[in-house]
């Protein structure tokens, strides 16, 4: 029998997990003993929280991040394949969006491994659901681009499709929030629609939506706090 794969959600930033994470997902992680995880130090921290008595000593962690080459997958799919359960983490929310624990779904849906989600926060759902815009019909455009001419014509090209009915939900590296902030209020038509959400679930948690004409007399302090976006023309 193989094991099965646990896609495992994990607080955003500080905020208190017995409120963000439902009991019954605690309660999978503390008899798990094999972990993929984009870095071990918070990964740990995070097992404490559930347990203060997580025994660390006998987890196996394997390390997946942007450096992680794709040959290296299919060894973090041993303990699975000879049937011990493991779990899949993401730095912050979800696991599988926005980073790169996408390819280890896919590999183990490839090699007949059971995958099952566990319900958690997502700070891309929450800023959606908390923004009031197009619910019904959006897209996520993850991280915008770093130089900013292109930065730019990614902004406009979301505002097309967003002023089609068309929610654009995107997020940015938080120390280049205000950057984007500031190509949004210059791009941007007036009376488009901008949602930010910044700080989710924390105690810093700011989320508030207005137009672009609004954003410009009043610019929300969001430097270095994590944030989505959304945008609707």
């Amino acid at each position: 029998m193989k094991g099965t794969l646990y896609l495992i959600p994990v607080t955003i930033g500080e905020s208190d997990l017995h409120k963000t994470i439902p009991a019954g997902v605690s309660e999978v992680v503390k008899r798990l003993r094999v972990f993929i995880v984009e870095e071990i130090r918070t990964a740990r921290r995070y097992l404490r929280k559930t347990d203060p008595a997580f025994p660390l000593d006998d987890v196996v962690f394997h390390i997946l991040n942007e450096h992680t080459g794709k040959a290296e997958h299919a060894a973090f799919l041993t303990e699975l394949m000879e049937g011990n359960d493991t779990g899949l983490m993401s730095e912050a929310g979800l696991p599988g969006i926005a980073d790169p624990g996408a390819n280890i779904v896919a590999l183990a849906h490839r090699k007949g491994i059971k995958v099952s989600p566990l319900a958690g926060p997502s700070s891309i759902l929450l800023g959606l659901i908390a923004s009031g815009l197009n619910g019904q019909r959006f897209a996520f455009n993850g991280y915008l681009p770093v130089k900013q001419n292109e930065r730019i014509k990614a902004i406009r090209e979301m505002e097309v499709r967003s002023s089609e009915g068309e929610a654009q939900v995107f997020m940015e590296t938080p120390y280049r929030n205000m950057k984007l902030l500031t190509d949004l209020i210059n791009v941007c038509r007036g009376n488009t629609m901008l949602c930010v959400a910044a700080g989710i679930t924390t105690a810093e948690e700011f989320i508030s939506t207005r137009s672009i004409g609004e954003w410009k007399k009043d610019l929300p302090v969001i430097d270095r706090i994590p944030a989505v976006f959304v945008l609707q023309g």
